[in-house]
């Protein structure tokens, strides 16, 4: 008699959830629920779901979900951060909590990359001008800055700090990195990158600044007044971490005054932003709305990864990507 398969609890299938290509990949594996039909009846439901796979950090997972699932045995989020989870608080409960680091890497840093050259080469402002109907002439105010051999720094030198370093290399950058601890040495060498001890050496000398940690008590508002005050005025801020990295109060008085030329980013908190707030409004930003691994083939890849991670925890075995509370 073939093995019943577990119950997961998911978001939902459709275009605010799964595609059907990524609910595919979870159905030979799992039943699914969706939240909406959960809700109908929790009661019923809540006893016999084991796992619960979090896309694009919903359903949210508060203490008053969890309480009605007794059965649940893991949290397997889509995505690298884990910031909207407390893992220990989980944990306390019999439950795991997984994540998928490894295969967002490229995605997240071609967006990256994608941002920095949109932004300094007025990509967006380009196409505007080229579509209006009133085009006559292309004006000066589209003059951009130079990417190839500009300088670099790199606020986080993980898996998706090094792939960025290793795309700036292919535009004969200079690159500085920052971290909690140096790369090796072979590292270094294979992307020409220079490991700055102290962030601000970095903040001083680069032409574009990418944030690429996780979001963390200590990474917390890492950019504010101080910090963008040392960077050159006509450097760019990109951000493709967390929006609470950034002070963004302080940012907007930074791009209003001048104290540096742009920004890109690529997360905002809250996201999306209030539709009035200031920054939207700024002509030296370029706002994207969260979509860092926004490709089908990383898409696929985080949701086989995050299935993998919850058939082992249902079955009681190691969890490939289980995440430890520090």
């Amino acid at each position: 008699m073939a093995e019943e398969k577990p119950w997961a609890l998911i978001s939902e299938v459709g275009e605010q959830g799964y595609l059907e290509e990524m609910a595919d990949l979870i159905k030979p594996h799992f039943h699914i629920i969706s939240h909406k039909d959960f809700q109908q009846n929790p009661q019923l439901h809540g006893p016999k779901i084991q796992a619960l796979l979090l896309w694009n950090g919903f359903p949210v997972v508060e203490p008053s979900l969890l309480g009605l699932l007794p059965s649940l045995k893991v949290v397997a989020n889509g995505g690298v951060g884990i910031d909207h989870l407390d893992v220990p608080y989980i944990n306390s409960l019999g439950v795991k909590v997984t994540n998928t680091p490894g295969v967002v890497s490229n995605a997240t840093a071609d967006i990256g990359m994608a941002l920095l050259l949109a932004s300094a080469r007025k990509v967006v402002e380009g196409h505007q001008v080229a579509v209006d109907p009133k085009t006559t002439h292309i004006p000066q105010c589209l003059m951009g800055v130079e990417v190839s051999e500009s300088t670099l720094g790199i606020i986080g030198m993980g898996h998706i700090g090094y792939k960025i370093a290793q795309r700036g290399k292919g535009f004969d950058m200079k690159i500085l990195y920052h971290n909690r601890s140096r790369r090796s040495v072979e590292d270094e060498q294979a992307v020409g990158a220079t490991y700055c001890e102290n962030m601000d050496d970095l903040l001083k000398e680069s032409d574009f600044v990418m944030l690429a940690v996780n979001l963390t008590p200590e990474t917390t508002g890492l950019i504010s007044h101080r910090q963008l005050s040392l960077m050159k005025p006509t450097a760019t801020l990109v951000n493709v971490s967390r929006g609470l990295v950034v002070d963004q109060d302080a940012l907007v008085k930074a791009l209003q005054s001048g104290t540096i030329r742009a920004a890109a980013l690529d997360v905002t908190y809250p996201e999306p932003l209030p539709r009035d707030h200031p920054l939207l409004g700024l002509p030296n930003v370029l706002i994207t709305p969260h979509v860092g691994t926004n490709t089908l083939t990383t898409s696929l890849k985080m949701v086989q990864q995050m299935v993998d991670n919850a058939v082992a925890a249902v079955k009681g075995l190691t969890a490939p990507n289980e995440v430890k509370p520090k």
